[in-house]
Order: structure tokens, then C-alpha cells, then sequence
């Protein structure tokens, strides 16, 4: 019965998932954003085959690039609707901005080390070589969305609305619990710790052994606060406030995750190289639990 349930629930949500709309943006910005190529549109041929398997893959991450994957993440997860949805980091607006220069590893990175990194940090996964099937199906996937997009320009929508974006007062932990409970417990679980059917993550963890890493970028308040507020609670995207978003954002990274795979096995030098930010909670201690240290590390 209680699988029979969450089917249904998940059933439900998905059906209320709007289409991606600029309007929800935390940036309001009055530019439409660029509408990518409908899937039917993906061309019945050798090229279109590839296409398909990059989608697959981004969707069900799981089933179909599983030996990359260390936790019950899909990349659907953080980009929503198939990586199509404006200001939910869409696939559409990350294709044309590379080859880019990432302060992550201080180097100018092409987009088949930008895939790289997702699967090291948001999946807590193996990195798939830049030639591996996985990287070309996920690339190509990408670049057909992009079609007609310009290159080498940031579109409205693209990556997450986090640019400028503050909390109208500092984040806080016991508000964002209290939200968290009335307004994200019932699809990710009072401990965070997401929920399957049929063995299978319908609503993913958002902390634990099963979630992200500590260097993945939604271990960002700003990250994780910008798409909280347009995008959750799902289909419900743009009902929270700022402050609710951004207390959300803190209560969720106040708890322990898998370790930054760059640890250099000293907790205050690798957040003084990696996470010397104000919106990074590495570190430090939260409700007498230091955060990232290696003995509580998954």
C-alpha cells in the first residue's frame, strides 16, 4: 500500500510540473528565455540515436551510467524537466558558454570536463573519460538542445538565478527546519534522506550518504537557495519566499554529506583552498557538528 502511494504521489507532482517559465526567475529579468527544440523534434537517424541515449542517461542516471554513480542522484534532479527548465542550470544555457575559465580548478575548462565534474561532485561519482560513450551522449544531447541558441552569451534562465541574489536577512537554522518540515518533509523525508518505490529514488536525499558531496555546487547556499526558490516546492516552484529559500538552503546544508573528493586531509586547509566563501558551510560548526570533518565523513 505504501508503494501503491508514493506512485501515486509522484504521479500527481509530476503532473502538476508546469512548462519552464522565465517569470518564476529570482532574477525577474523581462527577456524571454530561449526555447530549446521539442523532443519530437529529435531526428530519426544515427545522430538522433545519440541524442536519445544522452537524454536516457540524463534522466536515469542510475540505470544507464551507473558505474560513474555513488549516490541515488539523477542529473534530473538539479536540472529539472530533462534539462530543459529556465533558471534550473537547463542544458540549453551550459552547451554554448564553453570552453570557460572555472574558478573550481583554476583552469579554462571544455564542457566534457564541465560533465566531468558533475559526476565527480553532484554524483559522488567516477569521472567517465572525455571519449567515453557517456560524455558523447550527454554532450551531443546537449548540443541539439542548444540548436539556435547563440554562442558565448549567458541566456535569461541559463544556470541557476543566483547572480546578486541575498537573503533579506541572515539564513537561519530553526526557521529553515520549521519550513522545511510544512513545506519539503513530505517528498525528501524528515531526516533528508529522499524517498524510493520499487527501489528506485522518486524524490531524491538532500543530505546523508546518498546525496551530493561537499563539493558540489548545491553544497552552495546561494546555489541551493536560487533553486530552491524557483523550483521547489516541485510544481510549485516561486511559492517560497526569499527568506524561507534561503533558511531551506541553510537547514540543508547544515547536515553531514559525502566528503569533497579534493580533502587534502586537513579539514581547515581544504575549506581555506575550496570553500572560502561566505555561502559555504565546509568547516564550520553547526549545533556543535563540524562539517566536513573525516571522521564523520560517509
Amino acid at each position: 500500500m505504501m508503494l501503491r502511494n508514493m506512485i501515486i504521489l509522484t504521479s500527481v507532482v509530476a503532473a502538476m510540473i508546469p512548462v519552464a517559465s522565465p517569470a518564476q526567475a529570482v532574477s525577474n529579468s523581462a527577456t524571454p528565455a530561449f526555447v530549446p527544440p521539442s523532443e519530437s523534434q529529435i531526428p530519426v537517424d544515427g545522430f538522433g540515436e545519440m541524442v536519445r541515449k544522452g537524454r536516457d542517461i540524463f534522466i536515469n542516471t542510475q540505470a544507464n551510467a551507473r558505474e560513474y554513480v555513488g549516490n541515488g542522484l539523477n542529473c534530473v534532479n538539479c536540472h529539472l524537466d530533462a534539462g530543459r527548465r529556465a533558471d534550473s542550470g537547463p542544458l540549453w544555457g551550459a552547451w554554448g558558454m564553453y570552453p570557460a575559465y572555472r574558478s573550481k580548478n583554476e583552469r579554462v575548462n571544455n564542457f566534457a570536463e564541465r560533465l566531468q565534474g558533475c559526476f565527480e561532485f553532484s554524483m559522488n561519482g567516477k569521472i567517465p573519460l572525455a571519449d567515453s560513450d557517456v560524455i558523447l551522449a550527454l554532450s551531443t544531447y546537449a548540443y541539439w538542445m542548444a540548436r539556435g541558441a547563440p554562442v558565448g552569451i549567458r541566456l535569461p534562465g541559463a544556470g541557476y538565478a543566483k547572480q546578486d541574489y541575498e537573503p533579506p536577512e541572515p539564513p537561519d537554522y530553526e526557521r529553515g527546519k520549521k519550513v522545511y518540515e510544512h513545506r519539503c518533509a513530505l517528498c525528501h523525508g524528515t531526516n533528508g534522506e529522499g524517498q524510493k518505490a520499487a527501489g528506485n529514488y522518486v524524490f531524491p536525499p538532500l543530505w546523508g550518504p546518498e546525496s551530493f558531496n561537499w563539493g558540489a555546487g548545491m553544497a552552495r547556499l546561494q546555489d541551493a537557495a536560487a533553486f530552491i526558490k524557483v523550483n521547489m516546492p516541485l510544481g510549485l516552484g516561486g511559492t517560497l519566499d526569499d527568506q524561507d529559500a534561503w533558511d531551506i538552503a541553510l537547514y540543508m546544508n547544515s547536515h553531514e554529506r559525502p566528503q569533497d573528493p579534493r580533502f587534502t586531509g586537513d579539514l581547515d586547509e581544504t575549506r581555506d583552498k575550496y570553500h572560502d566563501g561566505k555561502w559555504s558551510l565546509y568547516g564550520r560548526k553547526i549545533n556543535g557538528h563540524l562539517l566536513g570533518g573525516p571522521a564523520s565523513a560517509y
